[in-house]
């Protein structure tokens, strides 16, 4: 019987930025697959290349070195198969909600009514159904962010990639954007690596998490999470559910390097909490 292939598969994955003329590795050699409809949580310090990881898997970045697959196919450049949702929803101002979800379809050459069609589908699935026709400074942040996060999925992608999307929301609303989230994965297809800084938020809604060393980045553990499906948010009292974030906060603890580097950059594992997805990358790509 042949064997499934993995939906996500890096082997030997390496990448570097050029920094005034010197090269600053980021990540610094990454082995892992990532089975069908998995979800899986990346954490580690911050710097630790985790944006670029995701980048990388979307082929918006190429890699140094090593493969990218996606069902068992290379990933060459921007992967039609992948959506991407930054930690800012990045939607286009002068557009509404319908018409930013439309986007990619059009870019695609997609007909008018079919793409209404799949954005109308694609916003009833997360619950904004009667804001179709808002502008976005006419919805709050939590909505915006649900407008991003179904534009990434309007194209049916196989890969849904999520760079710490709702890490600006306060506590109560990211826990229930946090059951939404597995709710909408519950009804799709769609394999998913979320980049998060909050172990809890990685425990809560992933199969496995993967914790990375300083940059650059490395695997330190790949710790399976046995908590059931589905999951509510009671889990969080559950033994099961203290025991992986215990082992993810050690593992987070044992992959560091004494503070600082030698680019004088902390190392603290909280350093920089919260911090814009898209200001990590451009720090990168200078």
């Amino acid at each position: 019987m042949e064997e499934a292939l993995s939906a996500i598969s890096l082997a030997g994955v390496t990448r570097s930025f050029s920094i005034e003329g010197r090269a600053l590795p980021v990540l610094g050699g990454l082995t892992f697959d990532v089975d069908e409809r998995q979800i899986v949580a990346v954490v580690g310090p911050n710097g630790s290349g985790k944006s670029t990881l995701l980048r990388v898997i979307a082929g918006l970045l190429p890699a140094d070195a090593g493969r990218v697959e996606i069902g068992g196919q290379p990933v060459v450049e921007a992967d039609p198969r992948v959506g991407l949702v930054f930690q800012e929803p990045r939607l286009l101002p002068w557009r509404r909600a319908l018409d930013n979800v439309c986007f990619p379809l059009e870019l695609a050459g997609v007909g008018r009514q079919r793409r209404a069609a799949r954005a109308g589908e694609l916003l009833s699935l997360v619950g904004l159904k009667d804001f179709a026709g808002a502008y976005p400074h006419q919805l709050s942040g939590g909505m915006r962010q649900r407008v991003a996060i179904a534009r990434a999925l309007v194209r049916d992608p196989a890969v849904l990639l999520l760079d710490e999307p709702f890490s600006a929301l306060d506590a109560l609303t990211r826990e229930r954007f946090n059951v939404e989230l597995l709710k909408l994965w519950s009804q799709t297809a769609t394999t998913i690596v979320l980049v998060t800084h909050s172990i809890a938020e990685a425990v809560f809604l992933a199969d496995r998490v993967l914790v990375l060393s300083p940059r650059p980045a490395q695997l330190v553990a790949d710790i399976p999470v046995s908590l059931p499906r589905p999951r509510r948010p009671e889990a969080i009292d559950e033994a099961a559910f203290s025991r992986t974030s215990a082992l993810v906060r050690a593992s987070l603890s044992a992959g560091e390097d004494p503070p600082g580097d030698a680019a004088g950059t902390p190392r603290d594992v909280l350093d920089g909490l919260g911090g814009p997805a898209w200001s990590n990358h451009m720090r990168e790509a200078e």
